[in-house]
């Protein structure tokens, strides 16, 4: 076979119900958010109207914050809608980056959530005496809001975390910062209605503090996603084992991964024996890669490149002349016309060619192989590039 082939079902995508696994999983995240959305709309409506009534700005400030949280989930809807799309010409792996972008994103503004709040603390430990004196209807407000929220992030995380989505994830972590903000505000105004008005603005400056770290770490796992970060060696070695023990692979190399969302993709080149054909090859390759996917859920898609050699220790064999110039200075060597030759196999070994010979069934008798048999032998001995040649006639049929 030639010495390396790509598997030609590398690009198919999964059969066994992906696209029914894709559509649910689709319509579950879009309903996550609209459930999301319905919540902050009440919460942002009951934030404002006790916020006035009660003469509470951090109410307020909260109901502002929580408003931006209707305009993040109307985000992670389209960012939901586009990454269910199918492949197409311009996408032929999906549009699952579209999850990693709005991840991206929602970490960004969860990192900023938590500085905007640092630097109200901030603001507030300068001028503690001219906190303005609030209600108690503020109290259950905010215990309110901050139970909804906890609510609301415990829910979404625990569908996120099935439906192994990474925006959704996001999302629901930034519930949990609402709800910590919420915690804050609460903190506050009841440190204002026992006279400690500082206490809410510790509180806000640590918990500031844990948001701005929960955004970044999601900001960056997105950023590793974008620029192909390789799955944990543990992962990649279970990946490995799988390939490396399907019949007839006797090498493993160049086992290559990256996310995609919730999906992976993985590369890998394995090395098979070099005088088998090459569908018995491509046959070996496609087992490798159903195994995988049957063995990995989380796979999306597998390449396979087979190798007659472990192409890693070098790559001799492009140097040496195609098809077409071999088979002409081999029946040079043979002093052989076309029609002495019924096929010929070529085996290119490193830096050197094997060839199998098979004439026609009753072209040419013992004699005249044998003599074409000592020819061969002699003319291998100080030939540039085959370095054996393996003379076979066929049987003719019955």
């Amino acid at each position: 076979m030639s010495r390396e082939t790509h598997t030609a079902a590398m690009t198919k995508p999964r059969h066994h119900g992906t696209a029914t696994n894709d559509v649910a999983r689709f319509e579950e995240g879009q309903r996550i958010t609209w459930v999301s959305v319905g919540v902050n709309i009440v919460l942002t409506a009951m934030q404002l109207v006790v916020g006035f009534v009660a003469h509470s700005q951090s109410l307020i400030a909260d109901a502002m914050h929580t408003l931006s949280d209707i305009v993040a989930d109307a985000f992670v809807l389209f960012a939901n809608r586009k990454g269910a799309e199918a492949a197409d010409a311009e996408h032929p792996y999906g549009h699952g980056r579209y999850e990693t972008a709005a991840s991206l994103v929602l970490g960004l503004l969860l990192a900023g959530t938590g500085a905007g709040i640092l630097i109200a603390a901030a603001g507030r430990l300068q001028d503690i005496g001219s906190a303005p004196p609030v209600g108690v209807a503020a109290m259950w407000a905010a215990l309110f809001t901050l139970a909804a929220k906890e609510g609301l992030f415990r829910y979404m995380l625990a569908k996120a975390e099935r439906l192994r989505s990474p925006m959704l994830v996001a999302n629901a972590w930034h519930a949990r910062a609402d709800a910590l903000s919420s915690l804050v505000v609460a903190a506050g105004i009841g440190g204002a209605l026992i006279g400690f008005n500082f206490a809410d603005a510790v509180a806000a400056i640590i918990v500031g503090a844990m948001i701005v770290r929960a955004g970044l770490t999601f900001a960056w796992a997105a950023i590793r996603e974008l620029i192909d970060t390789g799955l944990s060696s543990e992962e990649v070695a279970a990946i490995g084992q799988t390939i490396a023990s399907t019949s007839g692979v006797m090498g493993l190399h160049d086992l290559r991964t990256r996310r995609m969302a919730h999906q992976v993709l993985v590369d890998a080149h394995v090395q098979v024996n070099p005088r088998i054909s090459v569908s018995e090859g491509h046959r070996i390759a496609e087992a490798a890669r159903q195994r995988v996917l049957d063995s990995h859920a989380e796979v999306l898609n597998v390449l396979v490149h087979v190798d007659a050699e472990n192409d890693l220790l070098g790559n001799a064999a492009v140097q040496l002349p195609d098809r077409a110039e071999l088979l002409t200075h081999l029946r040079r060597l043979l002093d052989a016309d076309p029609t002495e030759i019924e096929q010929t196999v070529l085996h290119y070994l490193g830096s050197r060619v094997e060839a199998d010979v098979f004439l026609p069934p009753g072209h040419s008798d013992e004699a005249r192989i044998a003599a074409l048999r000592q020819r061969v032998k002699n003319a291998v001995i100080d030939d540039p590039w085959f370095i054996a040649i393996r003379l076979n006639q066929r049987i003719a049929p019955n």
